[in-house]
């Protein structure tokens, strides 16, 4: 690799003639390496064919240095070398260090971007079909307790079953690990029954025991997670038998079936104790159609599971690969989220007759709120005013005239750029932004409360009644005593409402409360990128909007 970034650095330096004139001094500072260093890299190169180098001895000559490759080839090939490492970092700090010579980056991103997709072979007649998807964050834990990414998600919903799901299309809830349950006239005691002989990754049969391990350590836990206002009400959860499982709830929730649809409820082996937390996090053990092969923040490698009970994958193995890839580095290319693990990197190729266009209904939505529980200016509803007034003008100016006013605006890292903009935005109209960006778990925390401004999203997608609920609780910690009480009436109806209809009818009251009060404004709602993939057959969507991997194909190659 080194061999061939030394080269790169010497047909940049010379242009690539066809002669240059050159010492081994000048090649080893450019290469910042000793003379004796340099003339070792002179031959290592002469031999492998990519120069010719003609010494000239003597006080004053210089040697010919002649480039015989093309740099196109030497740099595919160090790109090449870093892929089949899984190093797809340096791969793409090759494109970056050519960012400068547009037809060489546009020649290297095309074999980056030929990696990903979709790739067959043939080993003893059967045709192996590998996926490969590039994200843009890296992969910490897929352990249900401490995943905080939704691409962490995506691969637990993969590799965990839960007890019941959502339908591939529309908000039926189906039968998962168990295969039917009932409630009692309450609605605080659910009963579910087990599905036989459904097996762990590791060969053990999954029984109700492990269903009263996976939620008696949700509830045990002392983190705030996503959700956590559902599984802290469960009361008790029993194993009555090695297929039935009974939950008490402290009071009726019509969310609950809908949490135990997502991947925070996903069902773990009980005997997760021994293997270790961050150990699992890593070396995952469920009971859902893909196995983990291997996980880093590198690569993610799943393989099928041909012992699912619901049938085996038709793909035999999936690559999810971190690129460190920011769009915003191309010219012209617009931010996107880096959310959709099955969105190819952009390019021109996507737009060609033999890709398929796929897209899911879900949308992200970016939003600002006003921490108005904190003594501090947004706690005036004239400054609120002023702020949302001037963010409905985007910064045209309207407002200079008055005092200027100091905020902090607290989000997570992923989002800094969007509250980079939006601190732009407000100092046109005279408030200066401190942007404080921290990490998700961090977010949990104090800094919220210690902000006057919140930038966070809203993923609009099937489970967007249990995401209302569980931002609209959050809110209600920053706002005033008179808007809480407010929210908190309108949570608690929603959790007695079987109606969704009704609860949506609620949500909606609780949103145009505070756009009225100017503690709400939203910045953006957009689709998740559409996705590109050639071929692909079998596309269904995850409640997330994310493609479930259990049904795609693809016809046999010819």
């Amino acid at each position: 690799m080194k061999l061939h970034r030394h080269y790169l650095l010497l047909h940049s330096r010379f242009g690539g003639a066809d002669a240059a004139e050159t010492t081994l001094e000048e090649i080893g500072k450019l290469l910042d390496c000793t003379p004796r260093n340099a003339a070792n890299l002179v031959r290592a190169m002469t031999r492998s064919g990519w120069i010719a180098w003609t010494a000239r001895r003597g006080r004053g000559r210089r040697s010919l240095l002649g480039f015989l490759a093309p740099a196109e080839d030497i740099a595919a090939q160090a790109m090449l070398r870093a892929i089949d490492r899984k190093d797809v970092a340096r791969a793409i700090n090759q494109i970056k260090f050519h960012r400068q010579s547009s037809a060489l980056q546009e020649h290297l991103q095309g074999w980056l971007l030929s990696y990903f997709g979709h790739h067959a072979e043939t080993r003893n007649d059967r045709q192996i079909d590998t996926l490969r998807l590039p994200i843009r964050l890296p992969l910490h834990t897929v352990d249900p307790l401490y995943m905080n990414l939704l691409a962490e998600s995506f691969v637990a919903s993969h590799v965990y079953d839960g007890l019941v799901r959502r339908s591939d299309r529309g908000d039926d809830i189906v039968p998962g690990i168990a295969h039917a349950w009932e409630a009692d006239e309450s609605r605080t005691g659910w009963t579910f029954y087990l599905r036989k002989e459904v097996l762990f990754h590791h060969g053990r049969v999954l029984t109700a025991d492990d269903v009263v391990y996976t939620f008696d350590r949700l509830i045990r836990s002392p983190r705030r997670t996503l959700y956590s206002f559902i599984y802290k009400q469960i009361k008790s959860v029993r194993a009555l038998s090695p297929t039935v499982v009974r939950f008490e709830l402290e009071e009726p929730n019509e969310l609950f079936l809908s949490f135990l649809c997502t991947s925070r409820a996903a069902v773990v082996p009980k005997d997760l104790g021994r293997i270790g937390s961050v150990r699992f996090g890593t070396e995952p053990v469920g009971t859902g159609p893909f196995k983990v092969a291997e996980l880093n923040e590198a690569v993610c490698v799943m393989e099928a599971f041909g012992s699912h009970f619901q049938g085996r994958p038709y793909l035999d193995r999936v690559e999810i690969v971190h690129v460190p890839w920011a769009p915003a580095e191309s010219a012209g290319a617009e931010q996107t989220e880096p959310l959709n693990p099955f969105h190819v990197i952009p390019n021109a190729s996507a737009e060609d007759a033999g890709w398929s266009r796929i897209q899911s209904e879900t949308a992200i939505r970016k939003f600002v709120t006003c921490n108005t529980k904190k003594a501090g200016p947004l706690a005036d509803p004239a400054v609120r005013e002023r702020l949302f007034r001037g963010l409905n003008d985007r910064g045209d100016g309207a407002g200079n005239e008055a005092e200027p006013v100091s905020l902090r605006l607290a989000t997570i890292a992923p989002y800094k750029a969007d509250a980079d903009a939006l601190a732009a935005d407000l100092g046109k109209i005279g408030f200066d932004c401190e942007v404080l960006a921290v990490s998700p778990e961090e977010f949990k925390g104090s800094v919220r409360l210690d902000s006057d401004l919140i930038l966070f999203s809203l993923l609009r997608d099937r489970d967007e009644q249990l995401r209302l609920y569980d931002l609209y609780l959050t809110m209600a910690e920053h706002v005033d005593s008179h808007t809480r009480i407010d929210i908190e009436t309108r949570l608690r109806r929603v959790l007695r409402e079987a109606d969704p209809a009704a609860r949506a009818r609620d949500f909606d009251t609780i949103e145009q409360l505070l756009l009225r009060e100017r503690q709400l404004h939203v910045l953006s709602e957009r689709p998740l990128p559409t996705a590109y993939l050639p071929t692909v057959r079998g596309v269904t969507f995850t409640p997330q909007g994310w493609v479930n991997l259990r049904t795609v194909w693809f016809p046999p190659s010819d």
